[in-house]
């Protein structure tokens, strides 16, 4: 494939369930709900689960929780039948109204912006995750987590694994650890079963490390090689993991990293992007011996390797920034060295 003709094209490939996928689905009974799936990953993980359950035969109903500012997004989603609920989940009323079911999928948090209104980080990250499992106890749920947490690592290292002690740097990445140690809590306190997935980092065509890599090339502006790697997953991927994920929500809780087996130099990256635009690169800053790096090789053994590699997910994009296709204009911040977002 050499690329996407539309954003119709890229959403029904990335929402296209494998038989996984289908499995999971039958593994978990019950109705699935998915918290804060207005963002970047909710609509397309909504719609594979939506299209593996059809392909089962299962009556299980999904329904989609998010203030959905993106009117697009909410009426793709209504089409195919999944219950869209439009909530403010801070507000204590709207979280104890939304219907029950047996497994959550935690999306909602916030990130950028963290550092001009940490306390509006701290109550979305925190505060929220203490409700929802309070309000979920009798549920199964696989809580959004961040590769955040961890400690910067040497970048000749394969990455944080799962018994990494967390390290994390600025106030996004101690909130991150927040929302965990509070599902752990409800986890052990109230029996919850939950799983907490570190992600490190999800992206396709319109978002992600390679877009922001692969903008400033085509813009002619200069990339920063001051975080020197990085390591990432087709989004597609990582919402097969999180569907597949939910059978192994545990209490006490379990974690699981979900991240590409590559760590890939930004430098090469940024080379790669010159090469299919056709024009010069330029860089700043001094590459560093350690980067936010996280070791995906305990889901890749589960559940097994991501079914697209890195150098596929780059060619996409390329395609999709030199055709002029919308981006999500939602940079990660990756190269941000003090974790302030």
């Amino acid at each position: 494939m050499q690329g996407f003709s539309s954003e119709e094209d890229l959403e029904e490939f990335l929402s296209r369930p494998n038989p996984q996928d289908v499995s999971a689905t039958l593994r978990n009974p019950g109705d699935f709900i998915l918290l804060g799936a207005g963002g970047k990953m909710g609509p397309t993980l909504a719609l594979r689960l939506k299209r593996a359950i059809d392909v089962a035969g299962s009556t299980q109903r999904v329904f989609a929780v998010s203030r959905f500012s993106d009117q697009r997004s909410r009426a793709i989603l209504e089409a195919v039948g999944i219950s869209i609920l439009s909530a403010e989940l801070l507000n204590s009323e709207q979280l104890s109204g939304l219907p029950d079911a047996a497994n959550v999928i935690y999306l909602a948090g916030r990130k950028f912006g963290s550092t001009d209104n940490a306390a509006l980080t701290w109550a979305m990250n925190v505060l929220l995750p203490a409700r929802v499992v309070e309000r979920f106890r009798s549920s199964r749920i696989a809580a959004l987590s961040s590769g955040n947490i961890y400690p910067l690592m040497p970048v000749d290292s394969r990455g944080a694994d799962e018994l990494t002690p967390p390290g994390p740097v600025g106030e996004y990445a101690q909130s991150i650890l927040g929302r965990e140690r509070m599902f752990e809590y409800g986890a052990s306190s109230l029996g919850t079963k939950v799983i907490n997935l570190r992600l490190n980092y999800a992206l396709e065509p319109r978002y992600g490390i390679l877009t922001d890599i692969g903008l400033k090339v085509w813009h002619n502006e200069p990339v920063d090689l001051t975080m020197p790697a990085v390591n990432f997953i087709w989004q597609g991927d990582a919402n097969s993991y999180v569907l597949q994920s939910l059978a192994l929500a545990s209490s006490p809780a379990s974690v699981l990293n979900i991240a590409g087996p590559d760590i890939v130099s930004v430098r090469e990256i940024a080379n790669r992007f010159a090469e299919r635009f056709k024009r010069p690169v330029q860089f700043t800053g001094v590459e560093a011996k350690t980067a936010l790096l996280n070791n995906g090789s305990k889901a890749h053994d589960l559940f097994g390797p991501p079914q697209i590699h890195w150098h596929q997910s780059l060619d996409w994009t390329a395609n999709w920034i030199a055709s002029g296709r919308r981006n999500l204009n939602k940079p990660t911040h990756f190269e941000a060295w003090d974790g302030k977002f």
